[in-house]
């Protein structure tokens, strides 16, 4: 699954983001939800939530 749509992000759920400056790179950091911080139901470039760790990022993969 991808990241671009709210309802499939859960609070609780292992994803892979990539925070602000890992943007040109594409480096994925990966973590458990906190927070979700996206309002809208999809956004294109993934939603923004809040891992455990305190990083911010956009989802770009959901963890089975």
């Amino acid at each position: 699954m991808n990241g671009t749509n709210r309802i499939n992000i859960k609070k609780g759920m292992r994803v892979s983001v990539v925070i602000k400056a890992d943007q040109q790179s594409g480096k994925l950091t990966e973590g458990i939800v906190k927070d979700i911080l996206t309002n809208s139901s999809v956004h294109p470039h993934g939603i923004k939530v809040r891992l455990e760790s305190g990083h911010i990022g956009r989802v770009k993969e959901i963890k089975a």
